[in-house]
C-alpha cells in the first residue's frame, strides 16, 4: 500500500464496508421500506474524513471539490443539506469506527495514556451564548494555554504517547468527573488494558480521584501542585506532558477543531467526531503501510 489520501479513502471505506455488513446495526436506523440512499454510509463516512483531512470548514466547497476531484472514488455526491443531515445521523456510526479503527493499530496495546482537554469554542458574542441551541450545553471557561476566556465545549481525550485516540468526550464538565465517566462507559477498554498508566496535569488531583483510579488498577501521574512534595518519578515524564499539547495542535491547527462550524448538538458532535476518527484513520493508515511517524498528516493534507 502508498500513503496518499486516494490510498487512505479506498482502505478505509473497505474496513468500514466490511465492519457495516458483519454487525449491520451499527449503521444509522431507516425504515425498512423507502429508498436505498445512493451514498452509502460507508462512503459518507470516508467523505467526512477526507474533508476533515483537507481542512474543509464548508460543507458546499467540500461537495464541489468532490464532484470535480474525486468523482472516480465517489459517482454520486449529495446535497449539501443531504449530506449534513445524514452526518449528524451517523453519531453512533461515527464512534463506533473510531473505536474499530484504533483496535486494528499496533498503538492500541500501549501502556501508558496522556490524559487533557482542549477548548471547542462554539461562539464569541453574548447574544450567541443565550440564543444558541448549545445554549445550556456549552459554558464559559477559561484556556490556560492560550491565557483567554471562552464559551463552548471541551474536547476531553485520552491518547497513547503516539497520538492515537482511545476515550473522548465532548462536554463542559470538570476534567475528573469527565475522565471517571469516560472510564466508567468504557469497561471493556480498562479490561484490556490492566495497570495502566495515565499521565494528566495538575487538574486531575484530589484524594477520592486518585482513589477511584487506583480501584480501576489504574496509575495516575501528574506534577505537585502547590504545597505538594515532588511526585515519584515527575523527572520521567514531565517531557510527556507536551506530547499531549501536540496532539491538542493536531487537532486544532492541521485538522481545524476550532472552526467546525457547528450550530447544534448534533451538527458540534458530528464535526468533532469527524476530526477524531480522521486522526485515527490516518495513524491506522500510517501504521498499516509501516510509516516511522504514526501521527503525520503530511500525506493525506494536500
Amino acid at each position: 500500500m502508498t500513503n496518499n489520501l486516494d490510498t487512505l479513502a479506498t482502505a478505509l471505506y473497505a474496513r468500514i464496508d466490511d465492519e457495516l455488513k458483519a454487525s449491520p446495526w451499527l449503521a444509522p436506523w431507516r425504515p425498512a421500506i423507502g429508498i436505498t440512499p445512493t451514498l452509502s454510509d460507508a462512503e459518507l463516512i470516508t467523505l467526512a474524513v477526507m474533508s476533515a483531512l483537507l481542512g474543509y470548514t464548508s460543507e458546499r466547497r467540500w461537495l464541489r471539490r468532490v464532484g470535480r476531484d474525486f468523482g472516480h472514488l465517489f459517482p454520486y455526491v449529495p446535497q449539501q443539506s443531504g449530506y449534513n443531515k445524514r452526518l449528524r445521523a451517523a453519531f453512533s456510526l461515527l464512534t463506533s469506527m473510531i473505536r474499530i479503527v484504533a483496535r486494528d493499530t499496533s498503538l492500541w496495546s500501549d501502556d501508558v495514556w496522556l490524559v487533557d482537554s482542549t477548548p471547542v469554542g462554539c461562539g464569541c458574542s453574548r447574544e450567541t451564548a443565550k440564543r444558541s441551541d448549545l445554549a445550556g450545553w456549552a459554558q464559559y471557561g477559561y484556556c490556560a494555554s492560550h491565557s483567554r476566556y471562552f464559551w463552548g465545549l471541551r474536547l476531553h481525550l485520552v491518547c497513547t504517547l503516539g497520538g492515537l485516540p482511545v476515550l473522548f468526550a465532548l462536554t463542559g464538565a470538570d476534567e475528573r468527573e469527565t475522565l471517571r465517566d469516560m472510564l466508567d462507559t468504557a469497561p471493556d477498554v480498562l479490561a484490556a488494558h490492566p495497570g495502566q498508566t495515565i499521565i494528566g496535569d495538575k487538574n486531575y488531583f484530589g484524594r477520592e480521584f486518585e482513589r477511584g483510579l487506583a480501584e480501576r488498577h489504574l496509575k495516575l501521574l501528574r506534577p505537585a501542585r502547590k504545597g505538594e512534595a515532588e511526585l515519584t518519578g515527575s523527572h520521567l515524564f514531565k517531557p510527556l506532558r507536551q506530547v499531549i499539547e501536540s496532539i491538542n495542535q493536531t487537532f486544532k491547527g492541521q485538522l481545524n477543531l476550532e472552526r467546525h462550524g457547528g450550530k447544534s448538538p448534533a451538527g458540534v458532535s458530528a464535526r468533532v467526531l469527524c476530526r477524531i476518527l480522521a486522526l485515527t484513520a490516518a495513524i491506522w493508515h500510517n501504521d498499516q503501510t509501516g510509516q516511522p511517524i504514526k501521527r503525520s498528516l503530511t500525506a493525506y493534507g494536500h
